[in-house]
């Protein structure tokens, strides 16, 4: 059994970080695994790109194809001069074609593709309806079957908004767009589901993976994906590598304080992107009881305007490697994720993995992972006051010990990457049948 992986990075990004651990599980279970990408970072053979290594003209090529497609979206959206960018992410249309790759992809014949995030210039929607073998779609966002934005907004776009209160046009049909800022009925956003809808009719033989159980029920409820095969699987981890070290050295090797109760949060641009929840934190932080409190933030550095947080903040920069996330998770005492936005988030299960009880909010898929109260806390969506009332439980449990064995049990027992390899295994093989 041949299957191929795409994404458009290997190792760089949560998304991609996701689908590279998938492939090395199925490599480490004996399945012929071949990822194919459009950056690649990592040194392993059986990561490729579409141009091979030497093939200079072909690079060329993709690398123009990648510009000219960021350039034409950008004027596309150019007209929506009050697009909420800066709030939800990108809006990805989709629209340049990469012929060359699937004449590529069809070429090597795997027995199955499976897609991961392949947008922002890699394949458009038309792109994957002329693969020629099975394909599996993990989506690791909300883009597959939206108008053009990876997570919907809510009607008036706000930030604080819950989930239960977000834009379901998906299910019915785009326009109006509130990501957009829209009052047309027929923008932008609805020429991309109709795009998406007439494509994935003609696309037979294609299966939906919703890496978080909330993110099937919302494919399960969109108009593009309607009576599809739709299943919930979860990305895998190596927990022979993210597992329990010894706290002190941790703390010695990140000179940290011993003698504190060190708090942590981190994501890439942890202070930057609204939906990691970098103002809920600081909300949440200054409704904290606990004393000898210290806060440790990765993935970025001091902004020039930091937040007045009522105790002292360590910021580490960003890390490039899983020997530093995995000391740094054993250093500290509770990871905080007050993300507005969660899939399946690699953060909490590295974290969980590593022994470290997290607390987070009760959105997306965080309830896949965290147990209330069992290896971690999950606060009422937005709710600062539940929010720090659950840093102070984990900090001031008396079980404590129990919380942390938890984690890691719970971690070990459900996405190992045996374990995960196994039902994906499982699923290749019914499709081939």
């Amino acid at each position: 059994m041949k299957i191929m992986i795409i994404s458009i990075n290997d190792i760089s990004g949560g998304a991609a970080r996701a689908a590279f651990r998938l492939h090395e599980s199925l490599l480490q279970s004996s399945i012929d695994s071949q990822m194919l990408v459009m950056d690649k970072k990592s040194d392993i053979d059986s990561v490729v790109t579409p141009y091979g290594s030497k093939n200079i003209l072909n690079k060329i090529y993709h690398k123009t194809l990648r510009i000219f497609y960021t350039a034409y979206e950008q004027l596309l959206l150019k007209k929506y001069k009050q697009l909420k960018n800066s709030q939800w992410g990108p809006f990805l249309p989709a629209i340049i074609k990469n012929p060359r790759l699937v004449k590529g992809i069809n070429k090597m014949k795997p027995d199955i593709v499976h897609l991961h995030w392949i947008y922002a210039g890699m394949l458009s929607i038309e792109d994957i309806a002329k693969i020629k073998m099975p394909i599996i779609w993990s989506l690791h966002d909300q883009w597959a079957f939206t108008g053009g934005c990876c997570y919907v907004a809510n009607e008036q776009v706000t930030l604080n908004s819950d989930f239960n209160t977000m834009c379901e046009k998906y299910t019915t049909q785009c326009g109006k767009c509130p990501f957009l800022n829209s009052n047309k009925t027929k923008d932008l956003s609805h020429s991309v589901l109709k795009r998406k809808e007439k494509i994935f009719t003609k696309t037979s033989s294609i299966t939906i993976i919703g890496l978080s159980q909330w993110l099937a029920d919302c494919a399960k409820k969109s108009v593009v994906f309607a009576n599809r095969n739709i299943v919930c699987l979860p990305n895998p981890i190596n927990t022979n590598i993210f597992k329990p070290i010894d706290k002190f050295h941790s703390r010695i090797l990140w000179n940290l304080p011993q003698y504190k109760k060190l708090i942590l949060f981190g994501a890439i641009f942890a202070t930057s992107i609204p939906h990691k929840g970098y103002d809920l934190l600081l909300e949440a932080l200054s409704k904290v009881s606990s004393e000898n409190i210290e806060l440790v933030v990765f993935g970025a550095s001091k902004p020039k305007n930091s937040l007045a947080f009522p105790f002292k903040v360590n910021y580490l920069g960003n890390l490039h490697d899983d020997v530093s996330l995995i000391s740094l998770y054993n250093a500290c005492d509770v990871m905080l994720v007050p993300s507005r936005r969660e899939n399946l988030s690699n953060t909490i299960m590295e974290s969980l993995a590593c022994a470290n009880p997290v607390v987070a909010f009760d959105i997306g898929g965080n309830s896949d992972m965290i147990e209330h109260k069992k290896n971690g806390y999950l606060a009422q969506a937005f709710d600062t006051f539940d929010f720090a009332k659950g840093i102070d439980w984990v900090l001031n449990n008396e079980n404590y010990d129990e919380l942390c064995k938890n984690a890691r049990d719970k971690v070990v027992r459900e996405f190992d990457y045996a374990v995960v390899a196994k039902k994906y295994i499982n699923l290749y093989e019914k499709i081939l049948k």
